[in-house]
C-alpha cells in the first residue's frame, strides 16, 4: 500500500465525516436558532423580564449535558456508538417539543433540561475517531466544527425571520423535527463503527482524569463555552440598545462576522496541520479570546464596535472548536476515547450552563462589565495552561483494505 494512498482520506472516512457533520449540524441548528432571539422572546413570558432566569433558560441545556456526557461516552464504549446516539437524539426531540408547548419560562427551562439529557456529543466524536485515521482526524473534526459554524451562520440569519413567522414555539418544534431527521442519518448513512478494544469503565476514567494534557483541554473547552453563553445573555439586547439594530436585522451583523471568521479559520487549520504549527495557532486563538473579552468590555460602543469584536470572537472560537476535539482523540488511548470525550463534553456542557447562569447573575447584579471581566480572567488562566501544553505526535495507522 503506497504512502500517498494512506495520506488521502478514503471513502469511508469521507462518508463518516460528512454524515457525522450532518448529525451535529442538524442538532446544533435547533440549539443555535434559539440563541439570537430567546432573550427577546422571554420578555413576553411570565417572569421573563428577570435576566437571571433568562440566563438559566439558556444554560439549563448544559446542566443535564454536564451530568450525562460521561455516562453517554462510557455507554458508547460498552454498548456501541450508534444505539447511544439514537437514544440521546430521542430525548433531545422530546425536550424540544416540551419547550414548544411551554406557557412560562419555567416550563421552557424544563424543556431545555430534557434537551440536555440527549448528551450525544461524546459518542458522536468518539465514533468519528473510530472511523478515521489519526493523520486525518483534525480534518474530520474541522469538518464537524465547520458544519457547526455553518449552521450557526444559518441560524443567525434564519432565527429572526423564523421568530417573526412561526414564533419561538415553532422554532422549538422545528428543533425536535431536526433531531428526528438526525436519527435517520445515524441509522441509514453513517458507516458502521469498527470493533475497538474496550476495558471496564472505571479504569478508563482514572486514566483519563489523571492525564494532565487532557485536563488542560477540558478546562479550555469549559472556559470557551462559558464565554459563548454569557455573551448571548448580553449581545441581542446590546445590538438593539447600543447598536440601534432591530432584531429582524441582527443577521446583518452575525452573517458577515461568521463568513470572515471562516476565511481566516480554514488556512489557520491547514497551516497548523501541514507545517506543525498546532501549538502556535492554538495559543494565538486563546490569546485572541482575551483581546475580545477586553474589547467587548471597554470598546464595544456602537454597531461597528460590536461587529468587530464579534468577528474576532468567531475566529478564535471556530479554530478552538475544530482543534480541541482532535487533540483529545489523539491524546486519549483507543480503549478510553469514549470516556475521554465524555469528560471533555461534560466540561463543555458545564461551561454552557455556568455561562448562562453566571452571565445572567453578573449582568443583573454587577453590570455587563463584570461578564466580560470574568471571561478575561478565565482566558488568562487558560493561556497560562495552553502555553505549557505538549502537542501530541501524529501516529499513523493502517486501515483495512476494504475500507479504501
Amino acid at each position: 500500500m503506497s504512502a500517498p494512498t494512506l495520506d488521502r482520506m478514503n471513502s469511508q472516512e469521507k462518508r463518516a465525516a460528512i454524515s457525522l457533520a450532518a448529525v451535529f449540524g442538524l442538532r446544533m441548528l435547533g440549539l443555535f436558532l434559539i440563541l439570537p432571539v430567546f432573550a427577546i422572546y422571554a420578555q413576553d413570558l411570565p417572569s421573563g423580564h428577570d435576566v437571571a432566569l433568562v440566563g438559566i433558560a439558556l444554560g439549563a441545556y448544559g446542566l443535564t449535558q454536564s451530568f450525562l456526557q460521561i455516562a453517554y461516552g462510557a455507554a458508547s464504549d460498552r454498548f456501541g456508538r450508534k444505539p447511544v446516539i439514537v437514544f440521546g437524539l430521542v430525548l433531545f426531540a422530546v425536550g424540544s417539543f416540551v419547550a414548544a408547548s411551554a406557557s412560562d419560562i419555567y416550563m421552557v427551562i424544563v424543556g431545555r433540561v430534557l434537551q440536555g439529557a440527549g448528551a450525544i456529543s461524546a459518542a458522536v466524536t468518539a465514533l468519528a475517531a473510530d472511523l478515521t485515521r489519526e493523520q486525518h482526524l483534525t480534518k474530520v473534526m474541522a469538518m464537524i466544527g465547520s458544519s457547526i459554524g455553518m449552521v450557526f451562520a444559518v441560524s443567525m440569519v434564519a432565527a429572526p425571520l423564523l421568530f417573526v413567522h412561526i414564533g419561538m414555539p415553532g422554532i422549538f418544534a422545528l428543533t425536535g423535527g431536526l433531531a428526528l431527521l438526525a436519527i435517520f442519518v445515524v441509522l441509514r448513512v453513517v458507516p458502521a463503527a469498527p470493533a475497538v478494544p474496550r476495558q471496564p469503565t472505571w479504569p478508563s476514567f482514572v486514566e483519563v482524569l489523571a492525564n494532565r494534557q487532557l485536563l488542560r483541554l477540558n478546562f479550555g473547552v469549559f472556559a470557551l463555552h462559558l464565554m459563548l453563553t454569557a455573551m448571548w445573555v448580553l449581545l441581542p439586547s446590546k445590538l438593539i440598545t447600543t447598536g440601534g439594530l432591530p432584531v429582524a436585522e441582527h443577521w446583518k451583523i452575525y452573517l458577515p462576522a461568521l463568513l470572515v471568521s471562516f476565511v481566516i479559520m480554514v488556512p489557520a487549520i491547514i497551516a497548523a496541520e501541514r507545517f506543525g504549527r498546532m501549538k502556535l495557532i492554538f495559543n494565538v486563538a486563546v490569546g485572541l479570546l482575551l483581546v475580545v473579552q477586553v474589547g467587548f468590555g471597554l470598546f464595544s460602543t456602537g454597531i461597528f464596535g460590536l461587529a468587530f469584536w464579534l468577528t474576532l470572537f468567531f475566529v478564535a472560537f471556530n479554530i478552538l472548536e475544530a482543534t480541541q476535539p482532535s487533540l483529545i482523540s489523539r491524546i486519549a488511548p483507543a480503549h478510553a476515547k469514549g470516556a475521554a470525550l465524555g469528560v471533555y463534553n461534560t466540561t463543555q456542557a458545564l461551561g454552557l450552563f455556568v455561562g448562562g447562569v453566571l452571565g445572567g447573575a453578573l449582568a443583573k447584579h454587577l453590570g455587563p462589565g463584570a461578564v466580560w471581566g470574568c471571561g478575561a480572567l478565565l482566558t488568562v488562566i487558560w493561556l497560562s495552561l495552553s502555553t505549557t501544553m505538549s502537542m501530541p505526535a501524529l501516529r499513523r495507522r493502517q486501515v483495512p483494505a476494504q475500507a479504501l
